[in-house]
Formats: structure tokens, sequence, C-alpha cells
């Protein structure tokens, strides 16, 4: 999430908006704490247009992303609005913020490890992935001790894991 310098500007009111707009498949996380909403741009004519990247291009979420993203900036007063899809470079799961990664863990999500995204590479910034004999925390108990149930979960993005210590099962957003 890029934030406007000036809080009081329109762009600023515009991703303080925004930071509540709850994902649709999952809403402990706004869309700007996934990374989903990429910019706010004062267009030539005056409309605000909010630039999205869909978490996957096949994402059955993405024409609600965009009406719930257009609704409540209207219902603040900020139009007109328009928003873009821009699916390059494709989105991340490092594009997760920390404070989603918390809201994801609390949900009972366990959070995507880092990935070697595109993104990151291109920024020549460092990047860890999870190895593959490290299993994900269980979002309730923090152990480690779990195993794969399934490679999808609730939804396309996530796998099902059981946490082998307090018996629980949880999804774990599969990085990317």
């Amino acid at each position: 999430m890029k934030p406007a310098p000036d809080a009081g500007s329109r762009k600023g009111r515009a991703w303080q908006v925004l930071a509540g707009v709850p994902d649709p498949e999952i809403p402990a996380v706004s869309v700007c704490e996934l990374g989903i909403v990429r910019d706010v741009l004062e267009a030539e004519d005056g409309a605000l247009q909010v630039v999205l990247t869909p978490t996957y291009s096949g994402c059955p979420a993405t024409e609600m992303i965009e009406r719930d993203v257009r609704e409540a900036l209207l219902r603040a007063g900020l139009g007109p609005v328009r928003t873009q899809m821009r699916r390059a470079p494709a989105w991340s799961t490092d594009w997760i913020s920390e404070d989603g990664r918390r809201k994801l863990r609390d949900y009972g999500i366990a959070p995507p490890a880092a990935c070697a995204s595109a993104s990151a590479q291109a920024a020549g910034g460092e990047v860890f992935v999870l190895r593959r004999d490290e299993a994900p925390a269980c979002p309730r108990c923090a152990s480690r001790h779990t195993a794969q149930i399934a490679g999808f979960g609730s939804t396309p993005c996530k796998a099902l894991w059981r946490c082998l210590d307090c018996a629980e099962p949880f999804d774990y957003f599969k990085p990317f």
C-alpha cells in the first residue's frame, strides 16, 4: 500500500476509506492490508482512479472488490471513481502488510511465508521462503507440529492444514 503524503488530501482520505474496505472472502483484513490496492491516482478529468491487482487472475471476488471500492469512496463523497485492474506484475503474498498477517493469524488463518516474488527480486530485496521441511505455525497455538490435509482450503489461494498438537484444522494462505 502506498500511503498518501497528506492525509487531509482527497487521495489521503481515499486511502483512509479503502483501509476500511474488507476483503469479501476474508473480512478480517482490508483490501489495502492484502495489497490488492496498488495505487490511488487523480485523473485529469477529476475522477479518482483506484488501481487494483487481484490475488490471482481467476479470483471470484474480483468484481465484488471493484464494486465495494467504488461504493465506499462514493459514500465518503470522494467520487467520481474509476477502478483499473493491473495484472502485471502479478500480485504476491509479499504485498500483505504486517498488520494484515497479524489479522489473518488472529482470524485463524496461518499467514503466508514470504516468497521470492518478481517484485521483491526486481527491487533487489532480501527474500525468505518457507523451506519444504518447515511447516506453517498453527494460528491458534503457534505449534509448527502441523500437517497438510489438502492442497486447497476454503478458497483456492489457501491450503487446509491441521495442528498435530491442538488438533485444530486451519487454512494456510499459500505463498505466491
